[in-house]
């Protein structure tokens, strides 16, 4: 069974391709998990290429999403397994298919996945006995042998092969983390690693063609929405996951204990979230020794999300000044300090290295006048939140979008935040309890948004697209005017997150139209 490519071979670097953030333009917040397909997931197959096709029509430039790589606790896309590797729960088996990797019956729905949610545990079974299939077949074809292939090995090399090892001995170990392993595994030590990728070379070889297909399907799925007119946003957490190989392979880098467990981790103190602060646990970093390498893994974390993504939100962009560090032992965050952080310098280096930046800071949350120095020295647009824009609290006209400076990015709210139907049916409810002369947050939204509509969803998205911000996004849930049970994530939470998916009848010529209709009354449809 030889593999037949379709015209997947080039390298698909950053083009000048007019997609700046100084642009007006519209997006559509959606993470590939959520699309439509018969596995169980979305992924980069032709569902992908549907969306695309669909945002063109609705009139918008951008498709932004969470981060892509593997997912590890909880099912977070913002705790994965690597910050430089892809999921392989996004590469579409029907693209495996049609290079004869896989048979039509291989890529056959069986029982347990689910149309409307991804059940995480039934998907990454089912998908990957499929790719192990494929694995054999690219294998027994010569693949390993090919050009392709080995270019990518040898262009990927610095996480590659960290990577595989990590992901290769973490199932030998029955899924354990890794510092949970046998000690000279634990600690990388040279004579217990050549023996684990001697014993576990079929699985080395399994994970190196699992990163290698879905670099080649998502370089493909990226030429095919620049085609359309479609830039794709993509999401870098400041921090990475303990349990990764990047914390596993670059020891030193993370502020760890002897044994490999974290002196000190992530978090944030107390907010409207969390009362006790939230508890990311991710270790902190090693600054000096980060500076001492020049920032060599940084530089190659952002060169990989870069030939991936069009532009790139960081998330926490405000680690790049301050980070809330707790003691790692601590079972909340409440009791944490904040700790400054060579941001100006680690992203001056990055600058020299990489060119143009096309950033977008996630600046929510406990924000210094210092903070927001340093994202308008690089030019970054930050956050606006028109859910923010209507508390109690005077402050909350930063996010009103008469207050929008051009260079921002304008939300309703973003996956951690309610749908926009939800957010409006609270303030209704609290409004009915509030005390008699009381000016609520409900009243002062009608009082800002004037004369409504039935589908009071579709003001507020009109609000955000006639800000100012050159960039308006959208979650898909709010064009689609869904409730709570669309929401994508409840911060400070575990469980039953990350789990939405849309139905295929949803995605309807009507809203696009709609969409496309706002994006040609503000000025934002760059597609003509």
């Amino acid at each position: 069974m030889k593999p037949q490519r379709r015209n997947r071979n080039k390298s698909n670097s950053r083009r000048d391709d007019g997609c700046s953030l100084t642009m007006r333009s519209a997006g559509i917040l959606l993470h590939p998990t959520s699309l439509p397909g018969p596995h169980g997931t979305g992924d980069v197959g032709p569902a992908a290429r549907d969306f695309v096709n669909w945002l063109a029509a609705a009139g918008q430039r951008w498709w932004q999403m969470l981060p892509v790589g593997p997912v590890g606790a909880g099912n977070s896309p913002y705790s994965a397994l690597s910050a430089f590797a892809g999921s392989p729960l996004l590469i579409s088996l029907e693209h495996l298919a049609d290079d004869g990797l896989l048979s039509q019956r291989d890529i056959r729905p069986v029982r347990g996945l689910s149309a409307d949610h991804v059940n995480y545990s039934a998907v990454e079974r089912f998908k990957l006995t499929r790719l192990r299939r494929a694995a054999d077949a690219f294998i027994h074809a010569g693949g390993l042998q090919s050009q392709p292939f080995r270019e990518f090995c040898e262009r990927e090399s610095y996480w590659l092969d960290d990577h595989a090892l990590y992901t290769a001995i973490r199932k030998q170990q029955g899924g354990k983390f890794w510092t949970r392993w046998p000690k000279p595994l634990r600690l990388r030590h040279k004579p217990a690693l050549r023996a684990a990728a001697d014993q576990l070379a079929a699985d080395v070889n399994f994970e190196r063609f699992v990163q290698f297909e879905f670099d080649r399907q998502w370089r493909d799925l990226r030429r095919a929405a620049n085609d359309a007119g479609i830039a794709l946003i993509g999401d870098i957490p400041f921090f990475v996951s303990h349990d990764s190989s990047d914390v596993w392979a670059q020891r030193p880098l993370f502020d760890l204990l002897p044994d490999g467990r974290a002196r000190t981790i992530s978090g944030v103190p107390p907010d409207c979230f969390s009362k006790t602060g939230q508890r990311w646990g991710h270790p902190q970093y090693s600054w000096h020794r980060h500076e001492k390498t020049g920032f060599a893994w940084w530089i190659a974390r952002f060169a990989r999300i870069f030939s991936l993504f069009d532009a790139v939100r960081i998330d926490h962009f405000l680690g790049f000044y301050r980070v809330w560090s707790v003691p790692g032992h601590h079972r909340t965050a409440k009791n944490g300090t904040w700790k400054r952080t060579p941001g100006n310098k680690l992203l001056s280096t990055l600058q020299r290295q990489l060119g143009e930046l096309r950033i977008i800071a996630e600046d929510l949350g406990v924000v210094t006048d210092a903070a927001f120095a340093l994202r308008d020295r690089f030019g970054f647009p930050g956050m606006r939140l028109v859910h923010f824009a209507f508390g109690n609290d005077t402050g909350d006209r930063y996010n009103q979008p008469h207050s929008h400076p051009p260079n921002c990015v304008a939300y309703p709210g973003t996956h951690d935040n309610e749908t926009t139907v939800q957010w409006l049916d609270r303030l209704r409810r609290e409004d009915r309890r509030s005390r008699k002369g009381e000016f609520t947050p409900w009243q002062r939204l009608l009082r800002y948004l004037g004369p409504t509509s039935r589908e009071l969803h579709w003001d507020v998205i009109r609000l955000v697209q006639g800000s100012s911000a050159n960039l308006a996004i959208i979650p898909l849930q709010d064009a689609l005017g869904l409730g709570a049970a669309a929401r994508m994530n409840i911060p400070a939470t575990t469980r039953g997150n990350w789990e939405w998916r849309v139905s295929r009848r949803a995605l309807t010529n009507r809203v696009a139209a709609r969409l496309r209709e706002l994006a040609d009354a503000f000025g934002r449809n760059t597609n003509g």
